[in-house]
């Protein structure tokens, strides 16, 4: 009975997910090389979760964010966070008007289906969590009533890691909250050169938009169909709980490094990521290398160092990797 419904599904998550390829193929007119980054979009699109992308400037980050926006024929919004930012310049405020003698609501620029939140470390707490009740909650409270904000509701919020001065760096439970962490790198030789030569031209190709935003929404639900076999389960909790008991996973030369592990959050991110990743690979079930090929951007920010791993300069990916290679696959 359940391998019929398996073929069953598979066929139909093939036939589903035909846009993935278009969407991909759309982005990578514009964008030169950054597979991983706009994989990533699409996982976090799909699995309805906000994204964390790290990297120096000039990498793209920007233009991958307005490119998916305009495939989806969506509302983007781009923030640029500053230290005098204020939550109202954020979500909207009470505006008192004459005409009508009362106040009204001004809308600010988070009521978008994509936000770009652009160097979210550079602005103050207060900014930040005005940010994260959005995120949360998808809804946002302008003086005594709250509203509901447009479906689908995506944050990608930047960070340059190179500089401190001047920066707030988000709280661990914030950073919680985003669901994956995108570390994006430098192009390659090849890469480089065709920016160049596109660039020198002066003759940007444009995305053509493929997608309405309750396209994304129905592709949501059939990404949450996507069959999980109980041994993947247990395999994703195996790896989560390797975080918090390195000891009991024979990893006990992590147990000085790891401060805290990963969240329930983490365990519930590294499922649908799973199925997402399952979804965009055009597959009706998940397997262990999906759990592992999305393993990184979800647990990277969840793991707490300690300044013994600090000083050894151990960084949380290789936590994950050792945690990986001992987790036994099912």
């Amino acid at each position: 009975m359940e391998t019929v419904n398996i073929k069953e599904l598979n066929e139909r998550i093939r036939l589903e997910s035909a846009f993935v390829d278009i969407i991909t193929m759309e982005m990578n007119k514009v964008i030169v090389g950054q597979k991983q980054l706009v994989e990533n979009l699409l996982i976090g699109l799909l699995a309805n979760g906000h994204i964390l992308l790290e990297g120096v400037p000039g990498l793209a980050k920007t233009l991958a964010i307005n490119t998916l926006a305009s495939v989806v024929d969506a509302k983007f919004s781009r923030i640029q966070f500053t230290p005098d930012l204020l939550p109202a310049d954020l979500i909207g405020t009470l505006i008192y008007s004459q005409k009508a003698e009362e106040f009204q609501v001004k809308k600010g620029p988070i009521f978008a289906n994509f936000i770009l939140a652009d160097e979210i470390n550079r602005s103050p707490a207060k900014v930040q969590s005005a940010l994260l009740e959005a995120m949360q909650e998808r809804q946002v409270t302008i003086g005594p009533v709250s509203y509901k904000l447009p479906e689908p509701f995506l944050v990608l919020a930047t960070q340059n890691p190179i500089e401190q001065e001047g920066t707030y760096p988000l709280p661990e439970a914030q950073v919680d909250r985003f669901m994956l962490k995108v570390v994006v790198t430098y192009p390659k030789k090849e890469e480089e050169k065709l920016i160049i030569r596109m660039n020198n031209s002066g003759v940007f190709p444009t995305a053509t938009c493929v997608l309405k935003p309750e396209d994304v929404v129905r592709a949501r639900e059939v990404v949450r169909e996507v069959y999980m076999d109980e041994k993947i389960e247990r395999y994703i909790v195996d790896i989560v709980f390797a975080t918090r008991t390195p000891k009991d996973y024979k990893l006990n030369k992590l147990v000085d490094l790891i401060n805290y592990g990963a969240s329930p959050r983490a365990s519930i991110s590294l499922a649908m990521a799973s199925k997402a990743y399952a979804f965009v690979k055009r597959r009706g079930y998940v397997i262990p290398e999906d759990v592992r090929a999305v393993c990184y951007e979800v647990l990277r920010h969840r793991i707490g160092l300690t300044y013994e791993a600090e000083a050894e300069n151990i960084t949380s990916e290789e936590i994950v990797t050792e945690i990986i290679n001992a987790v036994e696959v099912p």
